[in-house]
């Protein structure tokens, strides 16, 4: 089956602001967000002026139950599509808007509805794991949807929950799929990681940063501990360097983007390189200003993350648009498996 094409994003960045700027638009957006009754959501790979002027930033798992949790009745969502999708399911009685309709995620839409019912019609029984990046149509075929904070904790929970030997359905990340298989030790049980089956998908950003760039950046910065995300098409390889002794594995740390913040505040004046979009070295640096902080590759930058600007965070405000709404039945199928997720922690 063809696979649907994100939208064409024109080359080069938007513009970038000047301070007075971003000072004058950030004030207009917080006047228009309480004459709204609006609470603003960014994640973690917005642009910093985006993440400045939001009441809450965080990964997918931490603003998903913001959006729950949120008395206002506008969630203005500084991500991508899917994650304003997924408000929309856990708040219906909300109006949730979406600064671009055209802010999309590689990851999403690397399966769609119809190829989940394909997979799991060969696989009648299996339990099916789908990363929270992914479309609400998904969702609603799904069992238990997860984050990369939780992966590893929702597969122990089905484990502990239907049998050691239930079969699984993880998609649509094969990085993070890879991780939890090692992590769980799936990869040294050759009988139960037949169990566990892994869709062939990936985030174009994450797979852009590979093991070369974990072996370069470690010749430059010996002292540096490594942070990469389970996504990171280098994220596999580094596990096989642990596994094998050639790389220290205090030094070598698999987290999501919520867990790289907790780990440099522990060590606030550390050195770390970090592999994962590059944006996430913003937040990071907020919590830990001495932290040396180190790019594992300078390109990795989402462009679909950056097309949600302050003009169009206002003018979103403003207008009431564009409002992302998830059809009731489908939100019904769909909020099962997000309520678990976040039941799970």
């Amino acid at each position: 089956m063809a696979m649907k094409k994100l939208p064409v994003i024109p080359t080069g960045m938007a513009a970038k602001l000047e301070p007075a700027t971003i000072e004058q638009l950030s004030a207009e957006i917080r006047e228009l967000a309480k004459s709204r009754d609006a609470v603003i959501l960014a994640h973690n790979y917005e642009v910093p002026e985006i993440q400045d002027v939001a009441d809450f930033t965080g990964d997918s798992l931490g603003l998903s139950r913001q959006a729950a949790a949120t008395d206002a009745s506008v969630v203005a969502f500084c991500g991508v599509h899917f994650m304003a999708e997924t408000a929309s399911i856990l708040s219906p009685d909300k109006k949730i808007l979406i600064p671009d309709l055209d802010a999309g995620c590689s990851l999403a839409d690397s399966i769609d509805a119809d190829q989940l019912r394909e997979w799991k019609a060969k696989y009648p029984g299996a339990m099916v794991v789908m990363y929270v990046n992914t479309s609400a149509e998904v969702k609603a075929e799904t069992d238990y949807c997860c984050t990369s904070s939780n992966a590893v904790s929702v597969v122990e929970h089905i484990w502990k929950e239907h049998g050691n030997d239930t079969e699984i359905l993880f998609g649509p990340d094969m990085w993070l799929g890879a991780f939890v298989a090692r992590v769980t030790g799936l990869s040294d049980d050759p009988e139960r990681a037949g169990r566990f089956h892994v869709w062939d998908g990936e985030c174009h950003v994450h797979a852009g940063i590979r093991p070369d760039d974990i072996e370069r950046t470690r010749e430059e910065n010996p002292e540096a501990e490594f942070l990469i995300h389970p996504e990171c098409g280098c994220a596999t390889q580094a596990m096989e360097y642990v596994a094998s002794g050639e790389i220290d594995p205090e030094g070598v740390h698999m987290l999501s983007t919520s867990g790289m913040i907790d780990h440099v505040k522990k060590n606030p004046e550390g050195s770390f390189v970090v592999a994962t979009e590059n944006s996430m070295l913003y937040p990071i640096q907020q919590v830990a200003p001495e932290a040396n902080l180190i790019e594992a590759n300078r390109m990795a930058f989402c462009k679909y993350m950056k097309m949600i600007t302050l003009p169009k965070l206002r003018d979103s405000l403003r207008d009431l648009k564009y409002e992302v709404k998830v059809e009731p039945q489908l939100a019904e199928r769909a909020r099962l498996p997000i309520e678990r997720m976040v039941s799970i922690g």
